[in-house]
């Protein structure tokens, strides 16, 4: 089956550049989807564009955009207009600086995009570029014109290609320092903490994308194949209710260590790998 591509365009370094398509990380095709039905008749329910002046119902090809500038007064938009701010980004990913690797900060991003040369020409500008961030350990930051609108964006190798990350503007963020307000600045006693990393140890696993499972994606399709034959599906047990004697922090600390060794062996810790050495000079082909 052919790719799918979102995007295409070209990936720039300095005077370097190759043909690069783009595709999403991510898909939700397989999640379960409800429509909204009538429930009398059973009938889809379709949504009517109305008109908040005349009340009058209004056809698809009449809508277009509109930006409030004042209560009430709205300035019209079309895509016309919107071509003429079209900026250089939008079919070219050009690197303007790279970033140590371990400097991302997950807060600051959003949406994933696998990105891959577009043909066999561009493979070999395109492994250059992805290697070489690799063995310098770095992220390159661009822009880009995603969905419309222009997006700082990083791209960072793997595997044999680039993942392509949108990065959010500041004024898209909250501030920290305000959420966490309400939070006093007293230090957690340190036995108690040591056994806070105990229970840890003991739960700590190497982390496997495979092992995470939908539990209520597995379960809306068990109710849906039960109601599709004609049956149904008993209602889950009601969750056990909390302990009556209350006990202090420290003591449910140490019971849930003697409760993690009594379901299973301490679980190994995870070892992080080894750092690739780095090449020495003239271990690349170099290119003219």
């Amino acid at each position: 089956m052919a790719r799918s591509t979102s995007w295409k365009g070209y990936l720039k370094l300095s005077l370097v550049s190759c043909a690069v398509a783009m595709t999403p990380a991510q898909s939700e095709r397989d999640r379960v989807r409800f429509n909204t039905l009538n429930k009398a008749t059973g009938n889809r329910l379709k949504q009517r564009l109305i008109d908040a002046g005349t009340g009058e119902e209004v056809d698809r090809e009449d809508v277009t955009r509109g930006y409030e500038f004042a209560k009430g007064e709205h300035i019209m938009v079309e895509d016309e207009d919107l071509e003429k701010v079209a900026l250089p980004t939008k079919h070219t990913i050009d690197i303007e600086q790279f970033v140590p690797m371990d400097e991302l900060d997950p807060l600051w991003m959003g949406d994933h995009h696998y990105l891959m040369p577009d043909d066999a020409v561009a493979e070999e500008a395109f492994a250059v570029i992805r290697d070489a961030m690799k063995e310098n350990n770095v992220a390159g930051i661009a822009r880009l014109i995603v969905n419309g609108r222009e997006r700082y964006i990083v791209v960072r190798p793997r595997g044999k290609g680039v993942l392509l990350t949108t990065l959010r503007y500041p004024y898209e963020m909250r501030s920290e320092a305000e959420a966490f307000s309400r939070i006093g600045d007293a230090d957690a006693p340190e036995d108690m903490v040591e056994a806070a990393r105990q229970i840890m140890r003991q739960k700590t696993v190497r982390f496997e994308a495979s092992a995470l499972k939908d539990r209520y994606q597995a379960a809306l399709q068990k109710l849906l194949k039960a109601k599709q034959a004609g049956g149904s599906v008993a209602a889950p047990s009601p969750a056990k209710a909390a302990p009556e004697k209350v006990v202090g922090l420290f003591e449910a600390l140490k019971r849930s260590i003697a409760a993690e060794k009594a379901a299973k062996p301490e679980a190994a810790e995870r070892k992080p790998k080894k750092a690739a050495a780095p090449r020495g000079k003239g271990s690349r082909r170099s290119a003219a």
